[in-house]
């Protein structure tokens, strides 16, 4: 095992290849690269690369919790908007933050117990556990699909700045489809759209599940 190689050094040095080149940079060599050692050496820690975008993602999760105080919520609608929005928030921190840590396992099981207090504390005879669990679910789906759309239409627009021009958009369209032209100017920016939108989520929640 090489000196001074962490688990906690492999997943920041990760994260930094990440948001370096992306996605698909992320490789057990190039962290080795980054950590000046030999790739064999983090398989002391990491036995593939499933596993380490699962310690990545795990890390990521870790962080949403130090900064999402369930405590501060009675309503569980107004926690999961907040819940929302820090999620996003760090996705947005990394590079294809969205793509790579959706669907990652937990692999540290205090993430999942510090679950338990906000599960109990929302949860009640009006809306059960497996509601809440639906509930949380949708909120991640949403946010997930979300930044993985804001994401990669931030990278293109780096390669090509008139990508989503809305004039050209016009041009190719023609004067016969008045509403589809319009639909192409109501584009908002990403936080006032994401808002509007985890806005329209949570009455429907609020609408199938109560207050």
């Amino acid at each position: 095992m090489a000196k001074g190689i962490t688990q906690e050094r492999i997943v920041a040095a990760a994260l930094e290849v990440l948001d370096e080149g992306g996605a698909d940079a992320v490789t057990v060599r190039a962290i080795a690269k980054k950590l000046g050692v030999q790739a064999p050496a983090l398989y002391w820690h990491v036995h593939s690369k499933q596993e380490l975008l699962d310690e990545m993602g795990t890390e990521i999760h870790r962080r949403v919790q130090q900064a999402f105080d369930a405590d501060a919520f009675d309503n569980w609608l107004d926690g999961l908007t907040d819940y929302a929005r820090v999620l996003r928030r760090e996705y947005l921190r990394h590079r294809d933050g969205a793509r790579t840590f959706s669907g990652t396992r937990l692999t540290d099981p205090s993430v999942l117990r510090a679950q338990e207090p906000w599960l109990r504390r929302w949860s009640s005879d009006n809306l059960t556990i497996a509601q809440l669990a639906s509930a949380a679910e949708l909120v991640s789906a949403f946010v997930v699909g979300f930044v993985i759309e804001e994401q990669e239409r931030a990278q293109s627009v780096l390669a090509d700045p008139d990508r989503y021009s809305v004039a050209r958009r016009d041009e190719a369209l023609g004067e016969d489809v008045p509403l589809v032209r319009a639909v192409g100017h109501l584009r908002a920016n990403d936080d006032t759209r994401f808002e509007e939108q985890l806005g329209i989520i949570v009455a429907g929640l609020q609408g199938a599940f109560g207050d």
